[in-house]
C-alpha cells in the first residue's frame, strides 16, 4: 500500500486539529441489513468529528446486495467481503487484522499482518476503535464526544453511550454487569424484572441506577462500543466461539481483567433499531444467545465453582433456552425476538 493510498484511509474534512491528533477506526459487521446499513453510514459521515477516522465494513457473506451498495455509494468505506458468515467475532477479527497491519508501510512494501488468532500484546493502527452495528443511527456529536471521553479518562478502556429503542425507551443492554451465576439467576427467573429497583436483584441490567448518570459498569453494548486500542491490544482479539452474542461481554471481561475501567456515558444517545438481522432468523438467534451464555460461564466462572453449581447453571441455561424457543414459536412473525 503506497503513501497516497494510505492517506485516503483516514476520513478528515480538513478541520484544524491539535498537535496530537487521536485517530479513530470504526468497524461495522453487516449481514443482510442493506437499508439499515445505509442509514448508519449516512449518520457516521454526516456527523461532526475533529478526529480523523477510517471506516472498515466487513460484509459477512450477505445475499441482499449490501456489498455492492457500499462499493457504489460509499467509496470512503474500506470494504472487506467475507467468504462465509463466520459470526460477529470472526468478522471483527478480519477488520482488526487489517487495522493491525503496520500503519505506515513504505511505498510498494506489503503490510505485515498479525495472525487471525493470537496472544495478546499487539498494536492496532488507531488510538481508538469503535465497534458499531449497522442497525444504529448516530447523532452528530457521537464520535467526537465519546472519543473525547476516553481522551479525558486515561484509566478507561471502554465507553458506551445511552442506547434507545425506536420507542424512546432505554435499551437495557447498553449498561450491564457480568452474568455471574447469581446475576444470571435473577435475570433468567424473571426476578430482575419484578424488582427493577433492587440493587442486588436488578444488578445485571443495572435498572436500579439512573440512566442519565455516567456510571462505571462491567460492560456496554457491542452495538456501539468504543475501545482504547492499547487496552484491546493487551486483551487480544475476539473469541470466535461466540457467534452473535456474548462477544462484547467477553472482550470487556478481558479488558477489565487487565486493570482498565469500563464506563456508560449518557452524554450521547444512539438510536438502536435492535434485532434487525437476528429477527429474520429468530430461532437461530435464540440458540446462539443461550449457547453464548454457556460459553461465557464455562470460560470465566466454571473454575470458581464446584461441579454441582456448574451443573445447575448449565441446566438452567438449557431449560431457559428451551422455554424461550417454545414461546417464540407461538409469536407472530413481526413479534419474534431473542429474549
Amino acid at each position: 500500500m503506497g503513501a497516497a493510498q494510505l492517506d485516503r484511509l483516514w476520513y478528515n474534512r480538513g478541520m484544524s486539529t491539535p498537535q496530537r491528533t487521536p485517530t479513530l477506526a470504526i468497524i461495522l459487521v453487516n449481514y443482510n441489513t442493506r437499508e439499515l446499513l445505509a442509514g448508519c453510514l449516512d449518520s457516521v459521515f454526516a456527523g461532526r468529528c475533529r478526529y480523523p477516522f477510517r471506516v472498515i465494513l466487513v460484509d459477512n457473506h450477505s445475499t441482499d446486495g449490501s456489498a455492492e451498495s457500499v462499493r457504489c455509494h460509499y467509496p470512503a468505506v474500506e470494504l472487506v467481503e467475507s467468504g462465509r458468515n463466520g459470526g460477529f467475532g470472526f468478522a471483527n477479527n478480519l477488520a482488526l487484522r487489517r487495522l493491525a497491519a503496520r500503519p505506515q508501510p513504505l511505498a510498494g512494501q506489503p503490510a505485515a499482518e498479525i495472525p487471525m488468532q493470537g496472544s495478546a500484546g499487539f498494536h492496532f493502527g488507531a488510538d481508538y476503535i469503535l465497534f458499531l452495528n449497522p442497525d444504529t443511527v448516530l447523532p452528530p456529536d457521537a464520535l467526537e464526544t465519546t472519543v473525547a471521553f476516553l481522551e479525558a479518562t486515561p484509566q478507561a478502556g471502554i465507553v458506551g453511550p445511552r442506547m434507545e429503542k425506536p420507542d424512546g425507551t432505554l435499551d437495557l443492554a447498553c449498561r450491564r454487569a457480568f452474568p455471574t451465576p447469581l446475576n444470571a439467576l435473577f435475570k433468567l427467573t424473571g426476578l430482575a424484572r419484578l424488582f427493577p429497583r433492587h440493587p442486588l436483584i436488578a444488578r445485571y441490567n443495572l435498572t436500579h441506577l439512573r440512566a442519565d448518570h455516567t456510571t462505571e459498569v462491567d460492560s456496554v453494548m457491542g452495538a456501539y462500543m468504543l475501545v482504547r486500542g492499547t487496552a484491546l491490544g493487551q486483551a487480544g482479539l475476539f473469541d470466535e466461539r461466540f457467534f452473535m452474542y456474548g462477544e462484547d461481554l467477553d472482550v470487556a471481561y478481558r479488558i477489565k481483567a487487565r486493570g482498565w475501567r469500563v464506563f456508560y456515558d449518557p452524554a450521547v444517545t444512539v438510536l438502536h433499531l435492535k434485532g434487525a438481522s437476528s429477527r429474520k432468523r429468530s430461532t437461530h438467534a435464540i440458540r446462539e444467545f443461550y449457547r453464548a451464555m454457556h460459553i461465557f460461564y464455562t470460560k470465566h466462572y466454571a473454575a470458581q465453582y464446584g461441579q454441582p453449581v456448574s451443573t445447575l447453571v448449565r441446566l438452567g441455561i438449557m431449560l431457559r433456552g428451551a422455554l424461550a424457543l417454545a414461546v417464540n414459536a407461538t409469536r407472530p412473525a413481526a413479534q419474534k425476538h431473542v429474549s
